[in-house]
């Protein structure tokens, strides 16, 4: 008998990604290791050594900023992806790659979101139209 992680990596192979909504959304975020949080971000993530923000471009203060990456477009995984789901996102990470297209990801507890460089987006559209999805403005 085949392990569930075999098996869910069969599903990830031939059906999920056909037909899946992915949502590009429309504001162009920054990537900012902060000083503190902002309430009004995207995300906020916290470890033992700093504070990265996902923030509306517009929405930022300077003066919270330790470093900062602009210009990124997030797209989401409009699905409820299994917990255990194994190899979703080696999948669309490999695709992205074979076309030198960098990724930032992000999981929540039952959806992943990408965010792609604003100058490569169009290519990482096509990409993920490739593997089955159906892209939406959000």
């Amino acid at each position: 008998m085949k392990d569930r992680s075999y098996f869910l990596y069969q599903i990830i192979k031939k059906k999920f990604f056909k037909n899946s909504k992915v949502y590009v959304w429309k504001e162009t975020f920054a990537i900012i290791k902060a000083k503190k949080l902002y309430l009004n971000a995207f995300a906020n993530i916290i470890d033992k050594n700093e504070t990265t923000v996902i923030i509306e471009q517009s929405k930022y203060n300077e003066e919270n900023v330790i470093d900062i990456e602009k210009d990124w477009k997030i797209l989401t995984f409009d699905m409820v992806l299994p917990f255990g789901l194994v190899g979703f996102l080696a999948k669309v990470s490999k695709v992205l790659a074979d076309e030198k297209i960098p990724i930032f990801t992000i999981s929540a507890y039952s959806t992943d979101h990408i965010l792609v460089k604003e100058k490569d987006l169009i290519r990482a559209k096509e990409k993920l139209k490739e593997l089955g999805c159906i892209l939406e403005e959000k």
